[in-house]
C-alpha cells in the first residue's frame, strides 16, 4: 500500500514529537542496548566456559537477548535519529531488505522469548519426581538446536514478502498499514505497499494471529504450567521422595525461583506487545482521532520489553546479578 494514497493516515510528523518523548524514547533505546549487551556478555562467557554441559536455559537468554540488541541497532535507534530530526532515506533496494531485517529481527524476538517458557516447562517435565532424576548428558540438546535453528530459519522465510510488498516512499509519504513487527511510521521513506488493501490487511491479521497474539496465548500456558508444576512437586516431598529423587527434590527451589522470572518477563512482554497490537490494529481498522496517540504508546509499548528484561533477568539471575553488583560496587 502506497503511502502517498491517503493523505488521512498521516503519522505524527517530526516536529511534533516532544522532546520529552524523544529523550523517554532514547532512554529506552540505550537501556535496551547496554543491559541486552551486559546479558550476552555475562551469560554468554559462561556458557562459552561450561562448554556442551551449559545450561540450555543460558543459551536461550542470551539468544533472546542477541535479538533483543539487534533490533535496538537495526530500527530503534535508526527511529531516535529520525525523531531527533536526521533526514536519512534510501532506495527502494535498501527499504526492502530492511523492511525484511525488521520484519525478521521481531518475530525471532517474540518467538525466542516463547521459546524460554516452552524450554523451561519440559526442563520441569524432565526432572519431575514422578519421572525421576536424569543425569546431564553431553552435548547440546538436540531440541535445543533444532528450536532454535526453526526460530531463525522460518522466521526468516516468513519475512520475504516484506521485500516484495515495500517500496521507498517520498518525503512526504505517510504509511496506511501498520504492522507490530516492522515499524509504527514510514523509517528511512520505507512504507508498505501491497497491490491492494484488502491483500494489506489480510497480511497484517495472518501476521497478527500467527507471530503476535497465538505466542502470547502459548506462553502464558507453558509458564502458568511450570508454576502449577513446581508448587505440585513442592507437595510431593515425602521420606520417600527425599531418599529416592533427592537430587531432583534439591531443585525444585531453585526451578520456582526461575519459573517466577520467566513469569515476570513473559507478563511483561504481553503487557507490551498486547498494547502494541492494540494500537496499531486500531490505526489499521479504525482510525479515529485516537490513532495518531495510540501509535506513538505503540512506539514505547515495543521497546518497553527490550529495554525492561534484562532488568528484569538481573533480579533472578544469580551470575548476572553478581557481575552487576560488583560493577555498581566499584564504580
Amino acid at each position: 500500500m502506497d503511502g502517498d494514497e491517503d493523505s488521512k493516515a498521516q503519522i505524527a510528523p517530526r516536529g511534533l514529537v516532544s522532546s520529552m518523548q524523544i529523550a523517554l524514547y532514547l532512554i529506552l533505546v540505550v537501556l535496551g542496548i547496554v543491559g541486552n549487551g551486559t546479558v550476552i556478555g555475562v551469560v554468554g562467557e559462561s556458557v562459552v566456559h561450561e562448554g556442551a554441559s551449559g545450561k540450555g536455559s543460558d543459551i536461550i537468554l542470551v539468544n533472546m537477548a542477541l535479538s533483543n540488541l539487534m533490533v535496538s541497532l537495526m530500527r530503534n535507534m535508526l527511529l531516535v535519529l529520525a525523531d531527533m530530526g536526521v533526514e536519512l532515506y534510501i532506495t527502494k533496494r535498501w527499504c526492502r531488505l530492511l523492511m525484511c531485517v525488521w520484519v525478521w529481527l521481531r518475530s525471532v524476538n517474540v518467538w525466542s522469548t516463547f521459546f524460554l517458557s516452552a524450554f523451561h516447562f519440559q526442563t520441569l517435565r524432565r526432572v519431575a519426581p514422578t519421572v525421576g532424576y536424569l543425569p546431564g548428558s553431553r552435548g547440546l540438546p538436540v531440541p535445543l538446536v533444532l528450536g532454535l535453528s526453526l526460530i531463525w530459519g522460518l522466521n526468516l522465510l516468513y519475512s520475504v514478502p516484506a521485500c516484495i510488498y515495500s517500496t521507498s516512499g517520498s518525503r512526504n509519504s505517510t504509511e496506511t498499514l501498520m504492522l507490530v513487527s516492522s515499524t509504527t511510521r514510514p523509517l528511512l521513506g520505507c512504507v508498505w505497499k501491497f497491490p491492494s488493501p484488502y491483500s494489506g490487511l489480510a497480511y497484517a491479521t495472518t501476521s497478527m494471529v500467527i507471530h503476535e497474539t497465538i505466542p502470547i496465548i502459548l506462553m502464558s500456558i507453558t509458564s502458568l504450567g511450570s508454576l502449577c508444576m513446581l508448587y505440585a512437586h513442592g507437595r510431593t516431598r515425602t521420606a520417600t521422595h527425599l531418599t529416592q529423587n533427592a537430587p531432583v527434590i534439591r531443585r525444585v527451589p531453585a526451578e520456582r525461583r526461575a519459573a517466577k522470572v520467566i513469569l515476570a518477563l513473559i507478563m511483561l512482554f504481553i503487557v507490551s506487545w498486547g498494547t502494541s497490537i492494540i494500537s496499531v490494529n486500531y490505526f489499521n481498522y479504525n482510525r479515529g482521532s485516537s490513532a495518531e496517540f495510540l501509535l506513538v504508546v505503540a512506539r514505547f509499548a515495543n521497546t518497553a520489553f527490550i529495554a525492561l528484561s534484562p532488568i528484569v533477568l538481573a533480579i533472578g539471575h544469580r551470575r548476572l546479578r553478581a557481575v552487576i553488583k560488583s560493577i555498581l560496587t566499584k564504580g
